[in-house]
């Protein structure tokens, strides 16, 4: 295994049921029911996400039913999110439907708390292999 940052890549075919935590970034396009911990997301427009999301940055395009925590967040202008927003940075295009709570909360060292969050026992985990 390497230490180099990768990227996983979840296409539109795929549905998964159960948690994510991955120390790679992730690109989404399929359907997720189950939380998502990783360092960085991209949620294709045609994704569907049903579950908390808990990274340091994301770029949000398709729907999210559950609470979002990130440092850096962007909501592109297809995305449709219901539920609560926590951030660092936000941008929301316009055009976004955001259905829930915005709340700025401190800086903190998020990944300090993101590895905290991926040491449970998650039902998928995305790696690297070299």
């Amino acid at each position: 295994m390497s230490n180099s940052p990768s990227f996983s890549v979840l296409g539109s075919d795929v549905a998964i049921k159960g948690d994510i935590a991955a120390k790679s970034d992730l690109h989404i396009d399929g359907r997720v029911e189950g939380d998502i911990t990783c360092t960085s997301l991209v949620q294709g427009e045609t994704s569907e996400i049903f579950g908390a999301i808990r990274v340091t940055s994301a770029r949000m395009a398709g729907h999210v039913r559950g609470t979002i925590s990130a440092a850096d967040l962007v909501v592109l202008r297809t995305a449709r999110i219901e539920g609560d927003v926590e951030y660092e940075s936000l941008t929301i295009e316009p055009g976004a439907k955001v259905d829930g709570r915005l709340s700025q909360r401190d800086n903190q060292p998020a990944e300090a708390s993101l590895e905290a969050e991926a040491s449970g026992e998650p039902h998928l985990t995305l790696a690297a292999i070299n």
